[in-house]
């Protein structure tokens, strides 16, 4: 079945597996096609949540001591959790591989980097990156860069530095996408002033429903339109709910406030609303978050959020774009200059 032809195909912009299974199974990749672990993603579980497409992350740590050997071992770690699994998964780099992909009756597997320290400040190490198939990277994680200030960082910058500016270009050059999810809202700003091509944000939530650092300011939002990129909307709960949040924070020992799919369905209508039914996307963090709203506990229940916004009144062509085909056209707008990148396995 063709992409165009599923009711609620989802294309979603973040998945933790690798790291998760680096830190609980010493980085082996066993197991994944069955239900038995305790983990948010599986391959049973892609298929009964409807996923055609998942961007992986080849997270690691910002107090990582070498940043690019460890974001290598996560790249091997994902491309063997494909390799193992050829019937299921296969690698994405383009539109057309995952379109290909889905024709194929297989699941497109991306990857995406997280967190600038993945390069150790070296744009050669961005460029091998691409060439092993990474098709985006977060400009931060949680720590400042040397060049961009991060949501929950100290803010030495004031955005984005010369050198960020370069990266950015250099990212933009290579067809890698510029991912600003955990970027801070300067760097967000400085970031969309140079853009030349479309930009991600691979898991984030709206600041307007929920005043959190890792969520996007309604400015930002509307600014996505003239750049032709696309915000997907993230399940954690302390980004989605500001109640859950201050418990969070506060470190309560009282029992946490509920966050549901209606919580989540309220940011993704905001971004709609904001940026446009065309720049809106999912990112779950799942397996990156060890609490998600119980409604949207697992890589399953992808059509719980459908149906809560069928409920709401969304179209089939709505739901069609948010769930993926969104991501999919910033892929192909982007795909000619990645294609050129040499790849290798």
């Amino acid at each position: 079945m063709t992409f165009d032809a599923l009711p609620f195909p989802v294309i979603d912009g973040h998945n933790d597996l690798p790291w998760e299974r680096r830190e609980t199974h010493g980085s082996g990749v066993e197991g994944i096609d069955s239900e038995a672990g305790s983990l948010h993603t599986d391959l049973p579980k892609l298929r009964a949540g409807g996923v055609v497409g998942q961007f992986w992350s080849v997270f690691v740590p910002c107090d990582e001591p070498d940043p690019v050997r460890a974001t290598l071992q996560q790249v091997d770690v994902a491309h063997r959790i494909i390799d193992r699994y050829p019937d299921t998964l296969v690698l994405a780099r383009t539109a057309a591989e995952v379109r290909a992909a889905i024709d194929s009756g297989r699941i497109a597997s991306l990857l995406g980097a997280e967190g600038g320290h993945s390069i150790g400040d070296d744009i050669a190490v961005l460029r091998d990156l691409a060439r092993l198939g990474v098709r985006y990277m977060t400009l931060t994680h949680n720590d400042d860069t040397p060049w961009a200030d991060s949501a929950t960082g100290a803010h030495p910058h004031g955005g984005l530095t010369d050198r960020g500016r370069e990266v950015v270009a250099e990212m933009e050059r290579i067809g890698m996408l510029v991912d600003l999810s955990h970027t801070a809202q300067t760097t967000m700003r400085d970031t969309l002033d140079v853009a030349t091509q479309p930009v991600v944000f691979s898991h984030s939530s709206t600041v307007a429903v929920n005043d959190h650092p890792r969520n996007v300011p309604d400015d930002v939002l509307g600014r996505l339109a003239d750049n032709g990129g696309v915000v997907m909307i993230t399940f954690v709960p302390q980004f989605v709910s500001a109640a859950y949040a201050e418990w969070f924070a506060a470190g309560s020992s009282e029992d946490a406030p509920p966050v549901t799919v209606s919580d989540v369905a309220d940011h993704v209508e905001h971004a709609r609303d904001v940026a446009g039914a065309a720049h809106v996307g999912l990112g779950g963090d799942y397996d990156g978050t060890p609490v998600l709203p119980p409604d949207l506990r697992d890589v399953s229940r992808y059509p719980v959020l459908a149906a809560e916004l069928q409920r709401r009144g969304w179209g089939p062509a709505d739901l069609r774009a948010l769930a993926g085909g969104n991501v999919l056209r910033v892929l192909e707008a982007t795909d000619e200059r990645f294609a050129r990148t040499a790849f290798v396995r």
